[in-house]
């Protein structure tokens, strides 16, 4: 068997060949160098540039080392016959929820009115904010959604979520459809998005959808950068409507030191770091997935074309 491994951030290719070679004990696995077009069963990659897999003889299958598939589906290098399968969980689902209860936490107790306070020395109590009133709205909610869903529901928050079909989630109030948005909207002092980035979605998180959570509200964006059109976000903070953002994706990255986000005091920002793969459990699942998909068996995490996710 022949794997073709790619990863556009190198710098722990060791690491992820010793892992995948330690479930994969029987197969040839190369990394992918330009002027490669040798055959391979399959390919195991994460962003990479169109070449790794156009024209590829013999391919089976590709894995994307993550959850998220855009960066792959925008370069139309892959037959539609061809299965495309990306990482279940590989233990982000948990860290995901850590970052984004982290960031509720933090705009519900005031932390952030606290520390600029502190900035001044000055000792002030504020008036909390009332958590009945405080909703947290979820903007898809799959795997990921999910486990956030459960831990903010752990304090108390009243959580709700948008998808393009009614899900089932306990304790979670379902809307859905696009005739459903704005009252979702309405009923999110809280908006984490959690969308995968398609046609759709991008710049879904605008002027128009923005406006439409009350006043005073709070964006969380953990999904991709491609989701917010970044000045709006900027004139509605400086406008008073929306009181600030957490901000781990971005439209360009790294972010320029000159881009004004980070002169922005109500924009926390963090490199793309809320949940990173934990390469070993994500070796474990390609491992068995490859296993399975030799048996002629489906495999879970299998890409659908027409939705994009």
């Amino acid at each position: 068997m022949r794997i073709l491994f790619y990863n556009a951030d190198n710098q722990h290719d060791d690491i992820w060949l010793s892992n995948l070679r330690a479930v994969l004990p029987q197969a040839d696995i190369r990394t992918w160098h330009a002027g490669d077009h040798e055959p391979a069963d399959y390919a195991v990659v994460w962003r990479p540039p169109a070449a790794v897999l156009q024209e590829r003889a013999g391919l089976k299958a590709v894995f994307n080392l993550g959850a998220g598939v855009d960066a792959i589906l925008q370069l139309g290098a892959l037959p539609a016959s061809l299965p495309l399968i990306r990482i279940d969980d590989g233990g982000m689902a948990i860290q995901m929820a850590e970052y984004a209860t982290h960031a509720v936490l933090r705009y519900f107790r005031r932390f952030d009115d606290y520390e600029r306070l502190a900035d001044k020395s000055t000792w002030e109590q504020l008036t909390p904010f009332d958590k009945p009133d405080f909703g947290v709205g979820i903007l898809g909610i799959g795997v990921l959604g999910t486990r956030i869903a459960g831990s903010l529901l752990h304090f108390g928050f009243p959580v709700h979520s948008w998808s393009r079909t009614a899900k089932d989630t306990p304790g979670v109030k379902s809307y859905a459809g696009v005739q459903q948005l704005d009252d979702f909207l309405a009923a999110s002092r809280v908006l984490i998005c959690m969308l995968p980035l398609t046609p759709e979605t991008s710049g879904i998180l605008n002027r128009s959808t923005l406006s439409k959570l009350p006043r005073g509200s709070y964006l969380i964006n953990v999904a991709r950068g491609g989701h917010l059109v970044e000045a709006d976000l900027l004139a509605l903070i400086h406008e008073g409507h929306i009181a600030g953002a957490t901000l781990d994706v971005f439209g360009e990255e790294p972010l320029p030191p000159a881009h004004p986000f980070w002169q922005e005091p109500r924009i926390s920002i963090t490199p793309h770091i809320s949940a990173l793969t934990v390469r070993a459990e994500a070796a474990r699942q390609v491992g068995g997935k490859i296993a399975a998909l030799e048996r002629g068996e489906v495999v879970a995490g299998t890409i659908d074309r027409t939705k994009g996710y």
